[in-house]
């Protein structure tokens, strides 16, 4: 039995297929979906969605939003989503090392405004590129 999996950003629909399997990213850890999972409404961390549709992976980067499991059909609305194959790596590996900088110096400083948008650009930069299938230190 399958999964009718839909990923929604506000831009655009990123994921509107069927699936044999669903790893999602929610913010009490990774959450695995198969058919006849119990209805849950959950909500999304910033990380790496998986697709599996037939025998390979689908790797998707998601900036953090909601999923909802019921009779089959999940349906994942989200701020921002990217497919790891349309992500370019070393553009990603260029913003995650922009990021990590920003962290440092805002790490420096007293304003934890700032200390928090860092920190969250830098999680949005390790996603995309582990979404891009490169190896990511944490």
């Amino acid at each position: 039995m399958t999964l009718t999996v839909r990923v929604i950003a506000p831009d655009q629909t990123v994921w509107d297929a069927t699936a044999e399997e669903v790893i999602l990213p929610s913010t009490t850890g990774q959450l695995g979906i198969l058919s006849g999972h119990a209805p849950l409404l959950t909500a999304l961390d910033t990380g790496v969605m998986r697709i599996r549709p037939k025998n390979e992976w689908i790797a998707i980067a998601l900036l953090g939003g909601f999923a909802e499991v019921q009779e089959d059909e999940v349906t994942i609305l989200v701020n921002g989503a990217e497919r790891g194959d349309k992500i370019d790596t070393e553009a990603a590996r260029q913003a995650l090392a922009k990021a990590e900088a920003a962290v440092e110096q805002a790490s420096a400083g007293i304003n934890l405004q700032e200390q928090i948008k860092a920190k969250q650009a830098l999680k949005r930069a390790r996603a995309r590129l582990q979404a891009a299938g490169a190896a990511v230190e944490v």
